[in-house]
């Protein structure tokens, strides 16, 4: 076992949670079956029973996705839910560092499940009371990697001189559905995603606040010529999912070397591995990490635990892991890995002490 130095980038708190609205994944597909009833689309119900998934949290009530609801209309939901989850999820992260707002010096944001400008972190300046001052750095357009770019980002600010970095990651995945669209990709989401706000505190290792997790390194890798696998076609009515089906072919391709080069950094391998934080994009993308990378199921077990209480919530998915870790009292080197548009890799390799 390969022994960890403590790096100088460290997590000082966490929050985590979604909407009200919360329903079993039977009441989800009940309400699918009855707006498609007069469609193909049904034979693709199966996709609710093979998720993995036992419940999710929603932006609105489960019956306010069976009326249409034009593209305005539904990102002013995303604005209004987004922005007030935000607010209470950094509130949260700010207390666990034990530090107040007016310490923030720098917020990353990230979101890709909305529209707004100016993005909605300038609303958290006057909403959490920080300085009109701090450095914001809001990120769209990553998907469901976001949230492990954004704390490699955060950690990137701590390096820079930032002492008090917040980051922010929140999607509701929910707004963006599409009433008319009786797409096997369209299903495939309605099955999965969810809505949900991650805040992480980061701050110097030589700064105060609990110790919770220690980032040591990051590594990104961009896949060329594979945008075409998954992202929003932006059309009239709004987002429509592109989910191709070579994207488990091209995530088993490129997982491995990314994951070896990342665990090269530290001087790791893949038995060095006390921990790991995957997003669960779902419960095929847990298995292909699996298979790839030659995890035992109790390494994953964090993992599909957070998908099947909290379904695939894009960007803070992979942070709900963390948070789980941490709940359990992980100890040890952890690799954080996520992929999303581009088609891209986010590796960062924590110590949980």
């Amino acid at each position: 076992m390969t022994t960890t130095t403590v790096g100088d980038v460290t997590v000082r708190g966490i929050s985590t949670g979604g909407p009200e609205h919360e329903y079993r994944q039977g009441e989800v597909r009940s309400v699918a079956a009855s707006v498609y009833s007069d469609t193909t689309a049904p034979a693709h119900l199966s996709v609710f029973e093979n998720a993995a998934i036992d419940r999710r949290r929603f932006a609105m009530p489960l019956e306010w996705y069976a009326t249409p609801h034009g593209f305005g209309e539904r990102n002013d939901a995303y604005r209004r839910v987004a922005l007030q989850l935000a607010e209470e999820h950094a509130r949260r992260a700010i207390e666990a560092a034990g530090w107040s707002a007016e310490d923030v010096d720098a917020v990353v944001f990230v979101s890709s499940t909305g529209v707004s400008t100016p993005s909605l972190d300038a609303d958290l300046v006057g909403r959490l009371g920080l300085r009109t001052s701090v450095a914001r750095l809001p990120l769209f357009g990553l998907g469901c990697a976001g949230g492990a770019a954004g704390l490699a980002r955060a950690a990137d600010l701590v390096r820079a001189g930032y002492e008090h970095v917040l980051l922010v990651a929140v999607e509701l995945c929910s707004t963006t559905f599409v009433l008319d669209d009786d797409s096997a990709a369209n299903f495939i989401g309605t099955a999965l995603f969810a809505d949900g706000c991650a805040a992480v505190t980061v701050g110097p290792a030589a700064g105060r606040g609990p110790e919770l997790a220690h980032v040591l390194h990051a590594h990104s890798l961009t896949v060329p010529d594979t945008s075409w696998l998954t992202g929003w076609d932006v059309q009239d009515e709004g987002f429509r999912l592109r989910l191709a089906k070579e994207i488990p072919e091209a995530m088993a391709a490129a997982l491995r070397p990314a994951v070896d080069d990342a665990l090269e950094t530290a001087g790791w391998k893949l038995d060095d591995l006390d921990a790991v934080a995957l997003h669960p994009g779902g419960a095929k993308v847990i298995t292909g990490y699996q298979a790839v990378l030659g995890l035992s199921d109790d390494l994953l077990d964090p993992v599909r635990t957070v998908l099947r209480e909290h379904g695939n919530m894009s960007s803070p998915t992979v942070l709900f892991v963390l948070d789980e870790l941490l709940r359990r009292k992980t100890t040890g080197n952890t690799l954080m890995s996520a992929s999303g548009p581009g088609f891209a890799l986010e590796h960062l390799l924590l110590w949980l002490p």
